[in-house]
């Protein structure tokens, strides 16, 4: 649009004007852009004009700066105030609060800087506007350099400036140290801080960053909080879970809102507390009569969906009915992925069919249900009627194949989505390396390495795990030691290092993978189960025994980790291959569930090698309950026989193997 012309020269000097006009006319203008009525403001400002009063009078000329940029025009107010006459303070900060006011304010930050730059004074609105602009659109650490020159300048900040400085401080993804308790120092120098907001976001920050000691101490000695002030709270022991303290501040919030049940709902799927997540949903259903959000119930689902809890995510599908929320496209693929993790794939099509076919979400939730649930074919025939693919639908088929072992075919559909100039995304790489290592294919591997690089694909841990493994199941240790030692001080974080300790424990690279679990504990990061599977797996392979003993023991007494049954596995296959096999049946008698077929077939192998009849025979029965068709472990207990010599055993067992149709399965070769 273009701005009333500015000819000034033909209508009556300032002294005509009728007294009082430039007042009226400047509250007419504010009330203007106050309410968005652009065609009423260029009234007002065809008036100014007639009047001279945009030359004269620096009041009404801010104030049609203020209309335009506040009604979106910014070129306008740009143009209005490059041909002022008169210009003060308030005329730069009003055009430098419409360039982060804009619809596209990352397009104007750099003129924004220059404006500020080219300011003749800046006072304290003109610093806590360029705070406040670039706090909002991700520059804190700028924002934050800016207040420390404010502060040098002497320029002394307000409510507002300190409130967008904590602000910053608590967003910065590697908080400034020491940046918070200097804005809190500064806010106390101040007499600020026991203002609400400036105090409430003091809260969110030592919130944010887990200090709760000076967290409470701010909200203690604030003497006046409002809802906000104790969400932030709340908020803030929910995402650290610490679930009791957070029940005991939701419980002494005297006005809850939907942000205090919402957060307190969040807190306790965060615990992996169920049960209680959707008690305290009925309740806010009962005694607060809120009407739920979709996200709210999206979360419950999602929560519902992990612990395969299909008649409380029905419960919340009729919830969801009553609200009308069914028909967001998020919430349809939520509802399907509930009824796909419990298997129900009979409703999951129902809930499919019942929705929108444009809602490609959907499309792919039901496709990776079917995947997930072994109906190839289900999955195959919708992916092929798709009336549109996005890299999701390519990347949940190519998953499919992989984790069902068709590795070949997940090859085959990575080609043709490539092909199809679609690009793989982080999920469809770790599928195709999955795919590559279970094809033992090392070329392709080299190959979708090369291509990592050459496109500029940010490594994650996750990635740089996929590859590690990769190498490692195709035969190249030497390839997989070589990227961990590159990538390991940068994007290495527990899975690319468990990657490498269990690759190299399988190549029988016992010492290189227990020293590599020793430099990993000189490190941050803190080894979890799978690190100690590879470990264990490791010392199996040497036979060292005491380590193992030892780190056996430290998952529990030292990282407070629970040992699952692979871990109990490891250890008694160590100690039967060294001959402990007294010790390993403790051991097994000892463990918290029961021992599965592995475990006794590994104690029943061991006492055959170390002629350990009695321990043998025990292993042999336990097995034989467990699992009466396992003709394995009959043959090697009649082998046991066989080696003492005691022929009519061995005649009773292979008898009750025939009699019993029991087979032991043949060796395979993907050679021969």
């Amino acid at each position: 649009m273009q701005c009333p012309t500015q000819l000034e020269g033909s209508s009556p000097t300032s002294s005509n004007y009728q007294p009082g006009l430039s007042f009226s006319l400047v509250s007419a203008l504010k009330s203007a852009a106050s309410s968005f009525k652009l065609s009423s403001g260029e009234q007002l400002h065809s008036l100014a004009l007639k009047y001279g009063l945009l030359r004269s009078n620096v009041f009404v000329s801010n104030a049609l700066i203020h209309l335009y940029a506040r009604c979106g025009h910014l070129p306008c107010a740009r143009q209005l105030f490059l041909s002022a006459t008169l210009l003060n303070t308030a005329s730069w900060n009003i055009m430098l609060a419409a360039h982060f006011r804009c619809s596209r304010p990352d397009f104007y930050l750099d003129h924004a800087r220059s404006l500020f730059e080219e300011m003749p004074h800046k006072d304290k609105v003109s610093f806590t506007t360029m705070i406040m602009g670039l706090a909002r659109h991700g520059s804190g650490a700028e924002a934050l350099a800016l207040f420390r020159s404010m502060m040098a300048a002497g320029v002394t900040p307000n409510e507002v400036t300190l409130a967008s400085v904590i602000s910053s401080c608590s967003r910065l993804k590697n908080p400034a140290v020491g940046m918070g308790k200097m804005a809190h120092a500064v806010a106390v120098k101040c007499g600020l801080d026991e203002l609400i907001l400036v105090a409430t976001n003091l809260v969110h920050d030592y919130a944010v960053s887990s200090n709760f000691d000076d967290a409470e101490a701010v909200f203690g000695g604030m003497s006046e909080k409002n809802t906000v002030t104790w969400n932030v709270l709340l908020k803030g022991y929910a995402k650290a879970r610490l679930i009791k303290a957070a029940i005991s501040v939701f419980d002494r919030i005297p006005e809850k809102d939907m942000v205090s049940w919402g957060t307190m709902i969040d807190g306790y799927l965060l615990s992996n507390s169920l049960e209680e997540a959707l008690l305290t949903f009925r309740e806010m259903l009962k005694d607060f009569n809120a009407r739920p959000n979709e996200v709210m119930l999206v979360n419950l689902v999602s929560s519902c969906s992990l612990h395969s809890a299909i008649s409380e995510g029905q419960q919340l599908h009729a919830v969801i009915l009553k609200a009308g929320l069914d028909c967001h496209p998020f919430v349809q693929a939520t509802l399907i992925h509930l009824y796909s993790e419990c298997s129900r794939m009979d409703l999951a099509f129902l809930q499919f069919q019942s929705g929108s076919k444009e809602n490609i979400s959907s499309w792919n939730a039901v496709i990776a249900g079917f995947m997930q649930n072994k109906d190839l074919a289900a999955a195959e025939h919708l992916f092929a009627e798709m009336p549109e693919k996005d890299v999701v639908s390519w990347s949940s088929m190519i998953a499919g194949y992989a984790q069902h072992g068709h590795h070949e075919m997940a090859l085959g559909l990575f080609r043709e989505m490539w092909s199809a100039g679609i690009q793989p995304n982080e999920i469809t790489l770790l599928s195709v390396l999955s795919a590559v290592a279970g094809c033992s294919s090392l070329e392709e591997g080299k190959w979708l390495h090369d291509y990592i690089n050459r496109s500029s694909i940010p490594l994650t841990d996750n990635l740089c795990a996929s590859l590690i493994d990769m190498y490692a199941k195709c035969g190249s240790i030497q390839n997989a030691i070589q990227l961990f030692n590159y990538v390991r001080e940068t994007y290495a974080g527990i899975s690319s290092w468990n990657a490498v300790i269990c690759g190299s424990a399988m190549h029988g690279h016992a010492d290189a993978s227990i020293a590599l679990f020793s430099d990993l504990l000189k490190t941050r990061i803190k080894p979890n189960s799978i690190t100690f599977l590879g470990v264990l797996s490791a010392c199996c392979h040497a036979g060292l025994v005491d380590i193992g003993r030892k780190y056996f023991k430290s998952i529990e007494s030292v990282y407070y980790l629970k040992p699952s049954i692979k871990h109990y596995g490891c250890m008694v296959d160590l100690l039967g291959r060294a001959g402990h096999l007294e010790e390993a049946e403790k051991l097994i008698e000892s463990m918290p569930m029961e021992a599965d077929v592995v475990i006794w077939g590994s104690l029943l192998a061991s006492a055959r090698t170390h002629k350990k009849i009695e321990i043998g025979e025990r292993a042999a029965e336990k097995l034989a309950r467990l699992d009466p068709g396992h003709g394995a472990g009959r043959v090697l207990i009649s082998n046991i026989y066989a080696d003492d010599a005691r022929w009519e055993d061995v005649c009773l067992v292979r008898r009750a193997i025939w009699s019993g149709g029991l087979k032991k399965e043949a060796g395979q070769s993907s050679v021969l």
